[in-house]
């Protein structure tokens, strides 16, 4: 089975069946945060998904191989943390790991209030 596994996303060329992957060369499956690193909304998680879309699309034609899988995964993470710089998700701080892996977490005080913001 062709697959790309990041930190926070995974494309199988499979399809679900009976909670079972079953391969396939014509649907692909994503699995975005598995380990719930973020905490998500409704409307990020749907912006995920559109953008894996768009991407998806953008490579409509090609061959389905293990690269172009990683190359919309890799994509994938990036649009994952401009969500998170953006504020539009946060770390999970009781995940079972605390990775940090898109850079620390922000936690405002009243002595660092608006000081440390990322434009």
């Amino acid at each position: 089975m062709i697959k790309s596994t990041t930190r926070h996303i995974r494309i199988y060329a499979a399809e679900v069946k009976d909670n079972e992957l079953v391969p396939s060369d014509q649907v692909l499956t994503l699995d975005v945060d598995p380990d719930n690193e973020f905490n998500w909304n409704e409307e990020a998680l749907q912006k995920v998904y559109r953008k894996f879309d768009e991407l998806v699309e953008s490579y409509s034609g090609e061959a389905l191989t293990d690269y172009n899988l990683r190359r919309i995964g890799s994509e994938l993470e990036h649009f994952i943390r401009s969500l998170l710089l953006k504020g539009e998700i946060s770390y999970n701080l009781n995940g079972r790991v605390l990775n940090y892996s898109m850079g620390l977490p922000k936690v405002e005080s009243p002595e660092s209030e608006g000081k440390y913001r990322l434009s």
